[in-house]
């Protein structure tokens, strides 16, 4: 199947598609979406690689969510295992979440760093990208500074190694910059169809770092505000990116889906 869209981070495995799981993948390949099935815990992350492993449009990469740490530790054998599967193209989601957190104080940040540091290791040695959630504190950047500091240290240390992409970007131009510079492209959702916010930064960074995703069952577009969200909406996102950026629907299209299967290798 060739490929016109690719949703680099989806969570179709996840019960709000229970009733009609298989129908959505078929829509899926009628209309050429490829597609990463992103894990957040243990289990979630065995259904996106079984899924990956039925579908030939489908990837899985796996992954605990620093919103889950408290329902699972993490058993870094356990994810090891999981990731040297041959259909797992990326490790995430993971990373730093300083806004959904009930009580953020140094104590769960730091914990929250340690899982992260314990996920780019585990790529960097297995040469995997990372797909990384960043969501800071309201107002603030707070949680992308504390994220470019670790991929630095980490860079020092494995190099081209750590490598991958920022999940449902929602930081600035500079820290868009500091990430690109850091090998990493940054991914926008269904979220710009009806907001404004991140309008500037769309426009500013090279579209060769772009990537397009849908966080579905979440974010649907301003044209199905507050349904389910599905891969489908992809379609939307990457009009959106083009009509932003002022630039040719199609060429844009065929960009997201060269950088996609730049990151993930396939």
């Amino acid at each position: 199947m060739e490929i016109k869209y690719f949703d680099s981070h989806c969570h179709i495995q996840f019960k709000n598609f229970d009733q009609d799981r298989e129908k959505i993948i078929e829509q899926m390949r009628v209309n050429e979406v490829g597609g990463v099935v992103v894990g957040v815990d243990r289990l979630s992350s065995e259904k996106a690689i079984s899924l990956a492993t039925h579908y030939t449009h489908l990837y899985a990469a796996v992954g605990l969510h620093p919103n889950s740490v408290e329902q699972e530790p993490f058993d870094i054998e356990v994810y090891r295992t999981l990731a040297t599967h041959p259909r797992v193209v990326g490790i995430g989601e993971c990373g730093l979440d300083y806004y959904r957190t009930v009580k953020i104080n140094d104590e769960v940040k730091q914990a929250q760093r340690t899982l992260l540091s314990a996920h780019i290791d585990l790529a960097a040695k297995l040469d995997k990208p990372l797909i990384i959630h960043c969501r800071p504190t309201k107002g603030t950047y707070d949680a992308y500074s504390d994220l470019i500091e670790l991929l630095k240290e980490k860079k020092a240390i494995y190099g081209s190694a750590v490598h991958g992409d920022i999940h449902f970007f929602v930081g600035g131009a500079s820290e868009a910059e500091a990430l690109f510079s850091l090998d990493f492209t940054v991914s926008f959702t269904a979220v710009i169809t009806f907001t404004h916010e991140y309008d500037a930064v769309i426009r500013q960074v090279p579209l060769n770092c772009i990537l397009s995703e849908t966080d579905s069952p979440y974010v649907s577009p301003v044209t199905r505000r507050y349904q389910r969200n599905d891969p489908m909406s992809v379609k939307d996102v990457v009009a959106q990116i083009a009509d932003i950026r002022g630039e040719d629907a199609e060429k844009v299209r065929e960009a997201l889906v060269t950088n996609a299967k730049r990151v993930f290798r396939i």
